[in-house]
């Protein structure tokens, strides 16, 4: 869309958010939605088969890193009841509003810009984030924000509001699925234009009925990450 080509023009080539060590052609896509025929529900229950699931790909196509994820509707979250609308499936939450980046607990993750700190929150239901950082970005254009969940707990430790980062500067590290929200390791990435008055958390999956509207408001990480 018109209005999110400024973000484009931010970064100049791949720009990782997580440890730069990992190199744009160690990236491998990976197709999570309900399309996919060679993913059970069962690879997608615990961490640990989705985990297995990724290493066999990752292994297969001799690379180190999966990612993608965004506008992709999947089966991942039937396991939660924090997505569910038992009464209408038009509202049950399944459509991801961000970029997926799957990596080992304990990767570093990455400011994609620079920015500050706009709030932060473990936030600890089966399913949800875990802890989570959200940056805020000024540019001539427009104040956006940057969101980075599944983390490590002591990421969010002596974090303070306003906290000046750097581009390039590591913020966190990815949790185990102890305190990610139950996941396998990976990095939520996600670009927000309103936080709705939300602090340390925005809702990164979304209904039927709602996805217009959160896809105006969370443009395609990877006009910033290039990736893709």
């Amino acid at each position: 869309m018109p209005e999110n080509t400024f973000l484009t023009g931010l970064t100049t080539g791949f720009t990782p958010v997580i440890d730069a060590g990992f190199s744009l052609d160690t990236y491998q896509h990976v197709d999570l939605s309900i399309n996919n025929p060679e993913l059970s529900q069962a690879q997608l229950d615990s961490p640990e088969a989705h985990q297995k699931y990724l290493d066999d790909l990752l292994r297969k196509q001799g690379k180190q890193v999966a990612f993608g994820g965004y506008n992709e509707h999947r089966g991942l979250y039937k396991r939660s009841g924090l997505f569910s609308a038992a009464e209408d499936e038009d509202l049950t939450r399944n459509i991801h509003l961000g970029l997926d980046i799957w990596a080992p607990a304990g990767t570093a993750v990455l400011a994609v810009l620079d920015g500050s700190i706009h709030s932060f929150r473990d936030n600890d239901n089966f399913g949800d984030y875990g802890p989570t950082i959200i940056l805020k970005h000024e540019t001539e254009e427009k104040i956006f924000y940057t969101l980075y969940g599944h983390l490590t707990k002591s990421s969010l430790k002596d974090l303070e509001v306003g906290q000046i980062v750097k581009q390039g500067e590591q913020i966190a590290a990815l949790g185990n699925p102890s305190e990610n929200g139950n996941y396998a390791p990976h990095l939520h990435f996600q670009i927000i234009y309103d936080m709705e008055g939300k602090e340390g958390d925005y809702p990164g999956v979304a209904s039927k009925r709602e996805i217009g509207r959160y896809l105006q408001n969370c443009p395609d990480p990877d006009l910033l990450v290039k990736i893709g």
